[in-house]
């Protein structure tokens, strides 16, 4: 069944689209019409970062961005959800078009350049949770805010968001904001995760709680820049690493015609750079840190590829999109039968 929704929603404009599908989703939630949407998911939990996540497959962020419809998403069987990029302002993010698809390679390109409706209204979302799983929230700078001044808003959005997330995910990856990949080398990462870890401990004293604290890094860096990074998040104790987030590569869709509009891509083609990111971060950190994998997750084989790689959890976007809900059973089934 959703083979043919999906086909009918790809006759619109794929923001349109995207848009339009959550609305849809959103409604049946709050109908309680879920169920229609409902997969069984097996229940394989594990623990990491502290936290009891009851099976390994999450949604990435990216997908709800304000925190409108994590309820519903959550309800067809996650294991977690991540919610955002959110900044501490509104921002409109990049010009129209700016989500492009490539259905026979299974991909996405997006400049969408962290469109949001702003801390405070996704605060205002959360408080009025329904969804009983694991809940993170990503979160990111203005377009506005200088790089050098980048801590600043990361600050501001930890402190809005702290009371209300289960795990919190810096996002220094993406492509689409311009600088904010220069946040994830040298000096620059270790002085942005010193002033984050700095704001952690006040707000775990604040709260009473410990809320962890993992980075999302980009699948386009050489060996020893993976090394690099993965040395700075254990010395600045760092709780986890989300690997990886999309590429400003071309490699898998150069032949066709929409592989040169700018952004981010995701989906299929990026399968093999972000594999290769976890195996190399998982030599350097062993069990130091965990990793949570995404990206070009389709089925089952490709969701225990990224545990094997040394993954402890996967995140779903745009196989999710290609495949419906399905592929949260499948990913799951796939990472279950690793241990049988």
């Amino acid at each position: 069944m959703y083979t043919h929704i999906r086909d009918l929603l790809f006759k619109l404009d794929a923001e349109t689209s995207h848009e339009f599908s959550l609305d849809l989703i959103g409604a049946a939630e709050r109908l309680k019409l879920a169920g229609l949407f409902l997969t069984d998911v097996p229940q394989n939990p594990v623990e990491v970062m502290g936290i009891r996540f009851p099976n390994p497959v999450g949604l990435a962020a990216g997908l709800d961005k304000n925190g409108d419809y994590f309820n519903a998403l959550g309800a067809m069987g996650f294991g977690f959800v991540e919610i955002g990029t959110i900044t501490p302002k509104p921002q409109p993010g990049n010009p129209k078009p700016r989500l492009f698809r490539i259905p026979e390679a299974e991909a996405i390109i997006n400049r969408m350049g962290f469109n949001n409706k702003g801390v405070d209204h996704l605060v205002a979302q959360v408080k009025r949770r329904r969804y009983t799983g694991v809940l993170g929230i990503n979160i990111g700078k203005n377009a506005v805010t200088p790089v050098e001044n980048a801590a600043d808003d990361y600050v501001k959005c930890m402190q809005k968001v702290y009371a209300h997330a289960d795990y919190i995910t810096v996002n220094v990856s993406s492509p689409n904001t311009q600088g904010l990949r220069d946040l994830q080398f040298g000096d620059s990462l270790n002085r942005l995760l010193e002033t984050i870890k700095i704001e952690q401990r006040k707000l775990q004293l604040e709260h009473s709680r410990y809320v962890p604290v993992a980075v999302k890094i980009a699948p386009d860096m050489d060996y020893d820049a993976v090394t690099q990074v993965a040395q700075s998040l254990v010395s600045q104790g760092i709780d986890g690493v989300i690997a990886t987030n999309t590429t400003i590569g071309r490699e898998g869709v150069e032949a066709f015609d929409i592989s040169k509009e700018t952004g981010g891509l995701s989906g299929l083609p990026v399968r093999d750079k972000s594999t290769r990111v976890i195996r190399i971060l998982h030599e350097e950190l062993g069990d130091k840190l965990p990793i949570i994998g995404v990206g070009g997750i389709s089925d089952g084989e490709s969701a225990a590829e990224k545990i094997k790689a040394g993954a402890k959890l996967v995140q779903l976007y745009s196989g999710f999109i290609y495949h419906g809900p399905q592929l949260i059973r499948e990913a799951a089934k796939g990472i279950a039968n690793l241990k049988n």
